[in-house]
């Protein structure tokens, strides 16, 4: 069975998405949240997936990354022509789909070069240390600190250094600016930034919607789980209707 071919009307039918969710539909436990889901995202895009409290965001990254809830029953995701939907979450982390959740997950007792080797030690390996503090020199300057002592920014880069350890094709972060002062949100900006640079395809979701759209090359609204928009994040900057709609911004 082949990848389906991008559907969308934003790009052309002839090219098919790099990661591409197809009518996808998921519940956790009886709640149906993510609803007849359909996008596509290309190699090296930063798609910034966006909606209210409650409209499926998060499920939908981690049905992405194929966590046991929300668990998909309909349709189908690929990822470069490889059945995502059919496989474990340890699966698609193999094949280069890395989740950085909302809560960091620093590990404790560890130190920050000890969370990042510990992300290493199985296959496939991705950026060296050398490379992980070249993009992150606050991490170099306090690998021997233990991770969870780290300020929430650091933290944050600490997450976002530890995906990067892996070889990873897609990098998922659920609200990488909680928290952070606007001076930490530009700097993790630029990071992910240099990281789209590199080819890593990323999909953001980011309750502050303004500095995720300034980011992202594309957005996807969501509303109560079902895709609402799908174009391209300078439209929706420009829109305040539809801002106002379904972000309340």
């Amino acid at each position: 069975m082949n990848a389906p071919f991008n559907k969308n009307a934003n790009n052309a039918a002839t090219h098919p998405a790099f990661l591409s969710l197809w009518e996808v539909e998921a519940y956790y436990g009886e709640s149906y949240i993510v609803q007849n889901v359909s996008f596509n995202i290309h190699e090296g895009e930063i798609l910034a997936l966006l909606g209210r409290n409650g409209a499926g965001k998060t499920s939908t990254l981690r049905t992405i990354a194929r966590l046991d809830d929300p668990a998909v029953t309909h349709g189908e995701i690929w990822l470069d022509h490889k059945p995502l939907h059919e496989m474990k979450a340890h699966e698609a982390a193999q094949h280069g789909i890395s989740l950085v959740p909302e809560d960091r997950r620093i590990i404790p007792g560890l130190t920050v070069e000890e969370n990042l080797q510990l992300a290493q030690i199985a296959p496939p390996k991705g950026w060296s240390l050398e490379r992980i503090y070249e993009l992150f020199p606050r991490l170099g300057e306090r690998r021997k600190q233990d991770g969870v002592t780290l300020s929430g920014g650091e933290q944050q880069m600490l997450s976002i250094a530890r995906a990067l350890a892996r070889d990873i094709k897609v990098l998922l972060l659920d609200e990488p600016y909680e928290g952070l002062a606007p001076v930490i949100v530009q700097e993790i900006a630029k990071t992910l930034g240099v990281i789209r640079d590199q080819g890593i395809t990323t999909v953001i979701v980011e309750q502050n919607a303004v500095a995720a759209l300034k980011l992202a090359d594309r957005a996807v609204i969501l509303d109560i789980g079902k895709v609402v928009f799908d174009g391209s994040a300078k439209e929706v900057l420009e829109n305040t209707a539809l801002r106002e709609q379904y972000l309340a911004i």
